[in-house]
């Protein structure tokens, strides 16, 4: 058996390293390691409650919306307040708006230049790949870098800047939008539809794009697409069936439910979908356990729920091999992200494609693009729905003692946040980020994380030390490595 460490990885947000065993051209086992230590738990200890909001957007620079927004969850649940309806409704654009730029920077210019790679030359797509997607000069990531920079000029007027945004309070957002500020914002948002409609989707439609009922109706859409589509070349690479089935996840997916309604609900609904079971259970977040036998920090008292949480450096810990400790949702490994929240909301396109082929690269890429079809929509919605005179953040006072749950869905998947407040300072702050729940390592009963899992199987071929099945699957999870280890 052969040992080969891959990273550190390009194209992803923070520090990544990958050992695989190896033998007979495929993977046999892997251990993913998030190397890098940053210690905002132990930074947000005896600050004043409200500061969490200054510093956990400072977490990531790519994905500090989500930060903020389920820290302000989790400050909005130690005082028992919630949001005006003006006030969801732009928190939930605010996320929507980041998080569908990840998504867009995700297919463009992190997952889709692996298929310009010479490993596959020949392949009747790779020189349309090559055109499009080919870093720094691909005709499609130059479009995009121009689609994204638009779009996040939605902040400026909505929260004041991105990122570190400081505008998201626990009783809504601090800044009111103006009727014709409105109008401005509606328009820059048609002007991304129309990126979407015309480049990624070849001219359809997005209603069109999200009825797709199955996956025969999205091979039908994709022969009678013209070649110009962005994602039309991602499922051409996909007729391949070895491509198609890399990277089978664990089975179990996890969604604290995407953007809560101002009447209760989600936009996209929570829960636990089981494939064995073909169900969607509920989360019991009681159920939580982070265990932290092989990372770098210490272990006392065995796994603890997030409330409980210890994040203490253990640096010579013999055994660990990470500093990623390892959420496991009652005992069991869960996977997060796009594919989770369209599962747990019951999309027939992605039920289907996920009853075939499993949690593979395929499923992950095509939930998240089917989220960019159904988010911008609802985006409108948002906008066209707040009230001129009402109130978009109601004064809260935070008490000086109490707990805190705070959990949202950002780009990647689940993300929470646990406070524990004492005599008006943070006694205690955990957070559980998405990729903690994907990348995470061993377990105490030696079960491996959800890339762990889908890394095996994947073929090596001779004499590739980055093999090119290895850079689909880890980069199919969208990987934030300095949320992991926040």
């Amino acid at each position: 058996m052969a040992r080969l460490i891959v990273g550190p990885f390009n194209r992803v947000e923070g520090d990544l390293e990958v050992t695989l065993d190896i033998a007979d051209g495929q993977v046999r086992a892997a251990h993913v390691n998030s190397p890098m230590y940053r210690g905002f738990e132990q930074i947000l200890q005896g600050k004043a409650p409200h500061d969490a909001l200054v510093f956990v957007p400072r977490i990531c620079g790519i994905c500090s919306v989500s930060q903020s927004v389920a820290a302000a969850h989790a400050l909005a649940d130690l005082a028992g307040v919630a949001m005006p309806p003006n006030g969801r409704h732009v928190t939930n654009t605010i996320l929507a708006i980041e998080n569908l730029a990840d998504h867009l920077t995700h297919f463009y210019l992190f997952f889709m230049p692996d298929f310009a790679r010479a490993a596959y030359v020949g392949r009747p797509w790779h020189e349309d790949a090559v055109a499009r997607f080919l870093p720094d000069r691909g005709e499609q990531v130059r479009k995009a870098i121009a689609a994204r920079a638009r779009w996040f000029e939605l902040l400026g007027t909505l929260a004041g800047k991105w990122p570190h945004t400081q505008s998201l309070e626990p009783g809504g957002s601090s800044r009111a939008v103006e009727p014709a500020e409105r109008t401005r914002l509606l328009a820059r948002v048609r002007e991304f539809r129309g990126f979407l409609e015309r480049e990624l989707f070849g001219g359809t439609a997005l209603e069109a794009f999200e009825a797709l009922a199955d996956e025969a109706a999205l091979w039908a859409w994709h022969a009678q697409q013209p070649t110009r589509g962005d994602f039309r070349l991602f499922l051409s690479a996909m007729l391949d069936p070895a491509l198609a089935a890399l990277g089978p996840g664990p089975g179990r997916y996890l969604s604290y439910g995407a953007y809560p309604q101002p009447g209760g609900g989600h936009a996209f609904a929570a829960g636990v979908w089981d494939a064995a079971l073909q169900q969607l259970q509920p989360v019991d977040t009681a159920a939580i356990r982070e265990d932290a036998t092989h990372a770098w920090l210490s272990d006392a008292g065995g796994p603890r729920h997030p409330a409980e949480g210890l994040t203490e450096p253990d640096a010579d810990k013999p055994g660990a091999y990470t500093w990623n400790k390892a959420p496991r949702l009652a005992g069991q490994v869960v996977e997060t992200g796009a594919i989770a929240r369209q599962l747990a909301a019951g999309h027939p396109l992605v039920l289907d494609a996920a009853r075939r082929h499993g949690g593979t690269v395929f499923t992950r890429v095509l939930a998240r693009v089917l989220e960019l079809a159904r988010v911008v929509p609802r985006i409108e919605g948002w906008l066209q729905a707040l009230q001129p005179q009402q109130p978009y953040c109601h004064e809260v006072r935070l008490p000086d003692g109490g707990e805190g749950m705070g959990l949202s869905e950002a780009a990647r998947g689940s993300l929470g946040h646990w406070v524990e407040v004492r005599d008006g300072r943070i006694a205690n702050y955990q957070i559980v980020a998405p990729t903690s729940w994907n990348f995470s390592p061993r377990d105490a009963a030696g079960t491996p994380g959800a890339l762990e899992q889908a890394l095996v199987g994947a073929p090596v071929r001779e004499g590739e030390d980055t093999p090119v099945a290895v850079q689909h699957i880890v980069r199919s999870f969208d990987p934030c490595m300095v949320c992991t280890v926040h």
